[in-house]
Protein backbone atom coordinates (compact mmCIF):
# COMPACT_ATOMS: atom_id res chain seq x y z
CA UNK A 1 0.00 0.00 0.00
CA UNK A 2 0.53 3.74 -0.09
CA UNK A 3 1.59 5.70 3.57
CA UNK A 4 2.80 9.20 4.20
CA UNK A 5 5.45 8.12 6.68
CA UNK A 6 7.16 10.13 9.13
CA UNK A 7 10.82 9.69 9.38
CA UNK A 8 11.52 11.35 12.51
CA UNK A 9 9.66 14.39 14.38
CA UNK A 10 11.25 17.30 12.77
CA UNK A 11 7.22 18.37 11.20
CA UNK A 12 5.22 17.49 8.91
CA UNK A 13 8.52 18.32 6.21
CA UNK A 14 9.78 14.69 7.21
CA UNK A 15 6.28 13.21 5.51
CA UNK A 16 6.93 11.14 2.46
CA UNK A 17 4.58 9.14 0.19
CA UNK A 18 5.72 5.74 -0.34
CA UNK A 19 5.37 1.76 -0.69
CA UNK A 20 4.85 0.41 2.72
CA UNK A 21 3.21 -2.75 4.34
CA UNK A 22 0.39 -3.78 4.12
CA UNK A 23 -1.08 -4.10 7.83
CA UNK A 24 -2.34 -7.51 9.33
CA UNK A 25 -5.20 -7.32 11.68
CA UNK A 26 -4.32 -8.75 15.10
CA UNK A 27 -7.02 -10.85 17.58
CA UNK A 28 -9.77 -8.26 18.06
CA UNK A 29 -8.57 -6.10 15.08
CA UNK A 30 -9.98 -5.01 11.77
CA UNK A 31 -8.14 -3.70 8.46
CA UNK A 32 -10.61 -0.82 6.91
CA UNK A 33 -9.47 0.12 3.18
CA UNK A 34 -9.88 3.66 3.47
CA UNK A 35 -11.50 6.68 1.57
CA UNK A 36 -11.43 9.29 3.49
CA UNK A 37 -9.01 10.48 6.61
CA UNK A 38 -9.41 13.68 8.61
CA UNK A 39 -6.55 16.36 9.80
CA UNK A 40 -6.23 17.76 13.23
CA UNK A 41 -3.88 19.83 14.83
CA UNK A 42 -2.51 17.00 17.29
CA UNK A 43 -1.46 15.54 14.25
CA UNK A 44 1.26 18.65 13.35
CA UNK A 45 1.94 18.76 16.96
CA UNK A 46 3.20 14.85 17.16
CA UNK A 47 5.29 15.71 14.49
CA UNK A 48 7.39 18.20 16.10
CA UNK A 49 7.86 15.99 18.98
CA UNK A 50 5.15 18.20 21.22
CA UNK A 51 3.13 15.45 21.88
CA UNK A 52 3.37 12.96 25.00
CA UNK A 53 3.60 10.02 22.52
CA UNK A 54 6.82 9.01 20.50
CA UNK A 55 6.17 6.18 18.35
CA UNK A 56 8.52 4.40 16.71
CA UNK A 57 9.21 5.50 13.18
CA UNK A 58 8.51 5.47 10.81
CA UNK A 59 5.09 6.65 11.73
CA UNK A 60 1.53 6.88 9.65
CA UNK A 61 -0.05 10.01 11.21
CA UNK A 62 -3.68 10.49 11.04
CA UNK A 63 -6.98 9.81 13.79
CA UNK A 64 -10.15 9.96 11.46
CA UNK A 65 -11.09 7.84 8.88
CA UNK A 66 -13.90 6.27 7.00
CA UNK A 67 -13.46 2.94 4.94
CA UNK A 68 -14.57 -0.79 4.13
CA UNK A 69 -13.37 -3.53 6.74
CA UNK A 70 -11.32 -5.69 4.02
CA UNK A 71 -10.34 -8.04 6.59
CA UNK A 72 -11.01 -9.32 10.18
CA UNK A 73 -8.91 -10.75 12.74
CA UNK A 74 -9.81 -13.29 15.89
CA UNK A 75 -12.37 -12.92 18.38
CA UNK A 76 -14.24 -9.91 15.90
CA UNK A 77 -18.09 -10.60 15.76
CA UNK A 78 -19.70 -6.97 15.81
CA UNK A 79 -17.81 -6.34 12.53
CA UNK A 80 -17.67 -8.15 9.41
CA UNK A 81 -15.80 -7.76 5.94
CA UNK A 82 -17.52 -5.11 3.56
CA UNK A 83 -18.83 -3.24 6.26
CA UNK A 84 -18.10 0.45 6.02
CA UNK A 85 -17.37 2.06 9.05
CA UNK A 86 -15.67 4.93 10.97
CA UNK A 87 -13.09 5.26 13.22
CA UNK A 88 -14.17 6.75 16.79
CA UNK A 89 -10.85 6.59 18.73
CA UNK A 90 -7.80 4.79 19.84
CA UNK A 91 -4.23 3.82 19.15
CA UNK A 92 -4.22 4.60 15.31
CA UNK A 93 -2.24 7.59 14.58
CA UNK A 94 -1.18 7.94 18.04
CA UNK A 95 0.79 4.84 19.21
CA UNK A 96 0.09 2.92 15.93
CA UNK A 97 -0.14 3.67 12.32
CA UNK A 98 -2.95 6.24 11.49
CA UNK A 99 -5.14 6.83 8.60
CA UNK A 100 -2.98 8.55 6.31
CA UNK A 101 -2.63 5.71 4.12
CA UNK A 102 -4.70 3.35 1.75
CA UNK A 103 -5.29 0.60 4.92
CA UNK A 104 -5.00 0.79 8.36
CA UNK A 105 -5.60 -2.09 11.31
CA UNK A 106 -7.64 -0.74 13.93
CA UNK A 107 -8.68 -2.24 17.64
CA UNK A 108 -12.93 -3.09 16.51
CA UNK A 109 -13.95 -1.55 19.86
CA UNK A 110 -12.69 1.99 18.49
CA UNK A 111 -15.52 1.20 14.82
CA UNK A 112 -19.00 2.94 14.84
CA UNK A 113 -20.99 2.16 11.87
CA UNK A 114 -21.65 5.13 10.01
CA UNK A 115 -24.95 7.50 11.33
CA UNK A 116 -27.88 7.32 9.40
CA UNK A 117 -28.21 10.76 6.66
CA UNK A 118 -24.49 11.52 7.22
CA UNK A 119 -22.23 11.60 4.00
CA UNK A 120 -19.47 9.62 3.82
CA UNK A 121 -16.78 12.32 4.43
CA UNK A 122 -19.26 14.01 7.41
CA UNK A 123 -18.42 10.29 8.59
CA UNK A 124 -14.64 10.57 8.28
CA UNK A 125 -14.67 14.40 9.86
CA UNK A 126 -16.72 14.16 12.92
CA UNK A 127 -15.72 11.68 15.59
CA UNK A 128 -12.38 13.16 17.40
CA UNK A 129 -13.53 16.79 17.29
CA UNK A 130 -16.86 15.90 18.82
CA UNK A 131 -15.70 13.31 21.39
CA UNK A 132 -13.14 16.99 22.57
CA UNK A 133 -16.09 18.73 22.22
CA UNK A 134 -18.49 16.52 24.39
CA UNK A 135 -15.46 16.38 26.84
CA UNK A 136 -15.32 20.38 26.82
CA UNK A 137 -18.68 20.94 27.13
CA UNK A 138 -19.78 18.01 29.90
CA UNK A 139 -16.59 17.59 31.89
CA UNK A 140 -17.97 19.82 34.89
CA UNK A 141 -20.78 18.01 34.87
CA UNK A 142 -24.35 18.21 33.78
CA UNK A 143 -24.34 22.41 33.25
CA UNK A 144 -27.86 24.09 33.11
CA UNK A 145 -28.00 26.17 30.24
CA UNK A 146 -26.12 29.59 30.17
CA UNK A 147 -23.20 31.28 28.33
CA UNK A 148 -20.86 29.52 26.71
CA UNK A 149 -17.57 31.42 24.99
CA UNK A 150 -15.58 29.18 22.12
CA UNK A 151 -12.28 30.17 21.01
CA UNK A 152 -11.51 29.50 17.28
CA UNK A 153 -14.91 28.65 17.03
CA UNK A 154 -14.53 28.21 13.24
CA UNK A 155 -12.00 25.16 13.72
CA UNK A 156 -12.93 21.50 13.93
CA UNK A 157 -13.68 21.16 17.63
CA UNK A 158 -14.81 25.09 17.61
CA UNK A 159 -17.57 24.17 14.97
CA UNK A 160 -18.60 20.93 17.06
CA UNK A 161 -18.92 22.94 19.95
CA UNK A 162 -21.07 25.49 18.32
CA UNK A 163 -22.97 22.48 17.25
CA UNK A 164 -23.17 20.52 20.85
CA UNK A 165 -23.67 23.64 22.61
CA UNK A 166 -26.83 24.64 20.74
CA UNK A 167 -28.27 21.28 20.95
CA UNK A 168 -27.60 21.69 25.00
CA UNK A 169 -29.86 25.25 24.79
CA UNK A 170 -26.72 27.28 25.87
CA UNK A 171 -26.51 31.05 24.94
CA UNK A 172 -23.06 30.94 22.43
CA UNK A 173 -20.05 33.37 21.59
CA UNK A 174 -18.36 32.45 19.10
CA UNK A 175 -14.76 34.03 18.68
CA UNK A 176 -13.42 34.41 14.77
CA UNK A 177 -11.17 36.57 12.69
CA UNK A 178 -13.12 36.36 9.64
CA UNK A 179 -15.94 38.10 8.62
CA UNK A 180 -16.75 35.81 6.78
CA UNK A 181 -16.98 32.72 8.84
CA UNK A 182 -18.31 34.63 11.63
CA UNK A 183 -21.27 34.71 9.36
CA UNK A 184 -21.57 31.32 8.93
CA UNK A 185 -20.79 30.94 12.72
CA UNK A 186 -23.93 32.71 13.41
CA UNK A 187 -26.09 30.41 10.87
CA UNK A 188 -24.69 27.17 12.22
CA UNK A 189 -26.14 28.87 15.92
CA UNK A 190 -23.86 31.37 17.75
CA UNK A 191 -25.94 33.67 19.54
CA UNK A 192 -22.98 36.37 19.53
CA UNK A 193 -19.91 36.58 17.25
CA UNK A 194 -17.00 38.41 18.54
CA UNK A 195 -13.60 39.88 16.72
CA UNK A 196 -10.81 38.79 18.98
CA UNK A 197 -8.47 41.11 17.12
CA UNK A 198 -10.35 44.16 18.55
CA UNK A 199 -8.18 44.71 21.90
CA UNK A 200 -11.83 45.60 23.50
CA UNK A 201 -13.34 42.91 22.76
CA UNK A 202 -13.56 41.90 26.78
CA UNK A 203 -15.26 44.72 27.12
CA UNK A 204 -17.46 45.33 24.65
CA UNK A 205 -19.06 41.93 25.16
CA UNK A 206 -19.86 42.85 28.29
CA UNK A 207 -21.56 45.51 27.77
CA UNK A 208 -23.93 43.06 25.23
CA UNK A 209 -24.47 40.47 28.02
CA UNK A 210 -25.55 43.27 30.21
CA UNK A 211 -25.26 41.90 33.79
CA UNK A 212 -24.42 38.03 32.84
CA UNK A 213 -21.07 36.47 32.38
CA UNK A 214 -19.83 33.53 30.48
CA UNK A 215 -20.56 30.41 32.76
CA UNK A 216 -18.21 28.26 30.31
CA UNK A 217 -15.15 29.11 28.01
CA UNK A 218 -13.85 26.46 25.46
CA UNK A 219 -10.51 27.63 24.79
CA UNK A 220 -8.84 26.49 21.47
CA UNK A 221 -5.89 29.47 21.33
CA UNK A 222 -4.44 29.96 24.04
CA UNK A 223 -1.65 32.62 23.77
CA UNK A 224 -2.53 35.65 24.43
CA UNK A 225 -6.21 35.59 24.48
CA UNK A 226 -6.40 33.62 27.71
CA UNK A 227 -6.42 35.97 29.80
CA UNK A 228 -8.90 37.82 27.82
CA UNK A 229 -10.98 34.92 28.23
CA UNK A 230 -10.82 35.01 31.86
CA UNK A 231 -11.92 38.64 32.19
CA UNK A 232 -15.33 37.61 30.79
CA UNK A 233 -15.74 34.57 32.86
CA UNK A 234 -18.65 34.73 35.53
CA UNK A 235 -18.65 33.64 39.22
CA UNK A 236 -17.77 29.91 39.15
CA UNK A 237 -16.98 29.85 35.81
CA UNK A 238 -15.08 27.29 34.32
CA UNK A 239 -12.69 26.96 31.54
CA UNK A 240 -11.61 23.82 29.12
CA UNK A 241 -8.39 24.14 27.67
CA UNK A 242 -8.43 22.41 24.58
CA UNK A 243 -5.95 23.38 22.15
CA UNK A 244 -2.73 26.10 22.55
CA UNK A 245 -2.62 27.23 18.76
CA UNK A 246 -1.34 30.72 19.77
CA UNK A 247 1.49 29.49 22.11
CA UNK A 248 2.03 30.39 25.55
CA UNK A 249 0.18 32.20 27.88
CA UNK A 250 2.28 35.03 28.71
CA UNK A 251 1.76 37.21 31.92
CA UNK A 252 -0.44 34.72 33.47
CA UNK A 253 -1.87 36.75 36.69
CA UNK A 254 -3.59 33.44 39.11
CA UNK A 255 -5.21 36.41 41.08
CA UNK A 256 -7.72 37.08 38.42
CA UNK A 257 -9.29 33.20 39.36
CA UNK A 258 -9.49 34.23 43.35
CA UNK A 259 -12.47 36.49 44.07
CA UNK A 260 -14.75 34.13 41.32
CA UNK A 261 -13.30 30.89 42.22
CA UNK A 262 -12.78 30.19 38.41
CA UNK A 263 -11.64 26.65 37.69
CA UNK A 264 -9.04 25.80 34.65
CA UNK A 265 -9.59 22.27 33.31
CA UNK A 266 -7.48 20.49 30.38
CA UNK A 267 -9.42 18.49 27.83
CA UNK A 268 -7.36 15.01 26.73
CA UNK A 269 -9.71 12.62 25.37
CA UNK A 270 -7.09 9.91 25.31
CA UNK A 271 -7.68 10.14 28.99
CA UNK A 272 -10.95 8.12 28.34
CA UNK A 273 -11.38 4.61 27.83
CA UNK A 274 -12.75 2.57 25.10
CA UNK A 275 -16.12 2.47 26.86
CA UNK A 276 -16.58 6.21 27.49
CA UNK A 277 -15.44 7.23 23.84
CA UNK A 278 -18.54 5.06 22.46
CA UNK A 279 -20.62 6.56 25.16
CA UNK A 280 -19.78 9.67 24.23
CA UNK A 281 -19.90 8.87 20.51
CA UNK A 282 -23.35 7.79 21.07
CA UNK A 283 -24.57 11.26 23.35
CA UNK A 284 -23.22 13.18 20.34
CA UNK A 285 -25.15 11.80 18.24
CA UNK A 286 -28.30 12.12 20.09
CA UNK A 287 -27.35 15.79 20.83
CA UNK A 288 -26.74 16.41 16.83
CA UNK A 289 -30.39 14.55 16.19
CA UNK A 290 -31.82 17.13 18.26
CA UNK A 291 -31.39 20.15 15.60
CA UNK A 292 -30.59 18.20 12.54
CA UNK A 293 -26.42 19.23 12.56
CA UNK A 294 -23.88 17.44 11.15
CA UNK A 295 -20.45 18.01 10.64
CA UNK A 296 -19.08 20.85 8.44
CA UNK A 297 -16.57 20.12 6.00
CA UNK A 298 -13.54 23.19 5.25
CA UNK A 299 -12.16 21.32 1.72
CA UNK A 300 -10.91 17.82 0.59
CA UNK A 301 -7.89 17.05 -1.04
CA UNK A 302 -6.44 14.54 -3.08
CA UNK A 303 -3.93 11.82 -1.15
CA UNK A 304 -1.18 13.05 -3.10
CA UNK A 305 -1.19 16.45 -1.66
CA UNK A 306 -1.51 16.23 1.95
CA UNK A 307 0.74 18.26 2.72
CA UNK A 308 -1.31 21.41 1.01
CA UNK A 309 -3.91 19.72 3.18
CA UNK A 310 -1.91 20.44 6.32
CA UNK A 311 -1.25 24.06 5.08
CA UNK A 312 -5.12 24.60 4.33
CA UNK A 313 -5.74 23.26 8.04
CA UNK A 314 -2.57 25.78 9.76
CA UNK A 315 -4.54 28.59 7.39
CA UNK A 316 -7.61 28.37 9.42
CA UNK A 317 -10.63 26.14 7.90
CA UNK A 318 -14.26 26.63 8.51
CA UNK A 319 -14.27 23.17 9.53
CA UNK A 320 -12.83 20.15 8.67
CA UNK A 321 -10.14 19.40 6.15
CA UNK A 322 -10.10 16.19 4.52
CA UNK A 323 -7.87 14.04 2.35
CA UNK A 324 -9.43 11.63 -0.07
CA UNK A 325 -8.00 8.29 -0.38
CA UNK A 326 -9.91 6.54 -2.34
CA UNK A 327 -13.00 6.75 -4.59
CA UNK A 328 -16.15 5.79 -2.55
Amino acid sequence: MQAWLLSDFRGLSAMQLAEARDPTPASGEVVVDLEYAALNPADRYLSQGEYPAKPKLPHVLGRDGVGIISSVGANVSQFKIGQRVLIIRGDAGVHCWGTLAQRVAVSADSLATIPPGWSIPQSAAAALVYITSHQALLQWGDLPPGIVLITGASGGVGVASVQLAKALRHTIVALSRDSAKRENLHQLGADHVVDPTDPQWPANLKKTLGAARVDLAIDNIGGAMLPQVIETMGHFGKISVVGRLAGVVPNFNTGTLFFRRLRIGGVAISTNSVSESQAAWNTVLDLLARTGAKPVIDSIHPFADVPAAFQRLAAGPMGKVLVEIRKS
